[in-house]
């Protein structure tokens, strides 16, 4: 039974209308937080969004619209997020991801996948974590990839983005370290690194496998595994949810800088 340790608290959730991002703000919801939900979606979608995480216990919701390859929407999303708050709980979660060789790389394609998995996290970090340390409490977590760990064929954009961000959250790790005190919960930077998780982002690569396959799309997602994750399942994304409403926890406060696989033994190998 949920004890609502996150009672009192804000988040503030990218790309939380769907897959992964909308179970971690469920997840903090059912902790007692305050979320804000952030996403590209229709009025119906964003209203379901809400609906699910007030159902599982967020005390309130709101929802901040903008387009994260926009400087000046990501700061205008911040100020009211802020004004809102304040925000205890920021979750990069956002996220794009387009698989192709090099050689076939676009100019667009990466300034796309970097501006989204990437930049848009150093500013909504850089403008969230000094207000963390004078209030002596904050999480960052962002939602990296294995391939923020290690790499694969076809995708150097998304493979850059995610090891930038891993990067990039242990600088903050260090920069925040001494902020706060183990009573007051202390500012934490993490990276999540979910492996194959049920989410529409491998859609279309399990859809290429399946085709390869007759169009059997379980065949195709067993053939993603196989070549991977050595434990031959598949994450659920209330299990990526799970994991960030832990590290949100005030007793996690010397959990910092961390990158966690959850992977299936992906990334042990």
């Amino acid at each position: 039974m949920s004890k609502g340790y996150l009672h009192g608290r804000t988040a503030l959730v990218t790309g939380s209308v769907q897959g992964i991002g909308l179970a971690i703000a469920k997840a903090l919801g059912a902790e007692g937080a305050r979320v804000g939900v952030h996403g590209l979606a229709d009025k119906a979608q964003i209203e379901a969004a809400q609906a699910e995480i007030r159902a599982a216990g967020a005390s309130q919701t709101r929802f901040f619209d903008a387009d994260l390859t926009d400087l000046s929407a990501i700061e205008a999303m911040m100020s009211a997020a802020a004004d809102w708050g304040p925000i205890d709980i920021l979750v990069n979660n956002a996220g794009i991801q387009k698989t192709t060789p090099l050689a076939d790389a676009t100019a667009q394609i990466w300034d796309a996948v970097i501006a989204v998995n990437l930049t848009a996290a150093f500013h909504t970090m850089r403008l969230a974590l000094p207000a963390m340390a004078q209030r002596g409490f904050g999480r960052v977590v962002n939602i990296a990839s294995v391939h923020g760990l290690v790499a694969s064929r076809d995708k150097a954009p998304y493979v850059a983005s995610k090891f930038g961000l891993v990067g990039m959250s242990k600088v903050a790790a260090l920069e925040y370290a001494g902020s706060g005190s183990r009573d007051s919960g202390g500012v934490t930077v993490n990276c999540i690194c979910p492996g194959w998780t049920e989410t529409a982002i491998i859609a279309p690569q399990v859809e290429a496998r399946a085709a390869t396959h007759g169009g059997n799309r379980d065949a195709g997602i067993a053939s993603l595994l196989a070549e991977k994750q050595p434990s031959q399942r598949t994450s659920d994304p209330a299990e990526i949810g799970a994991l960030a409403a832990f590290l949100s926890r005030r007793e996690a406060h010397n959990i910092t800088g961390s990158a966690i696989p959850v992977d299936g033994g992906w990334t042990a190998q």
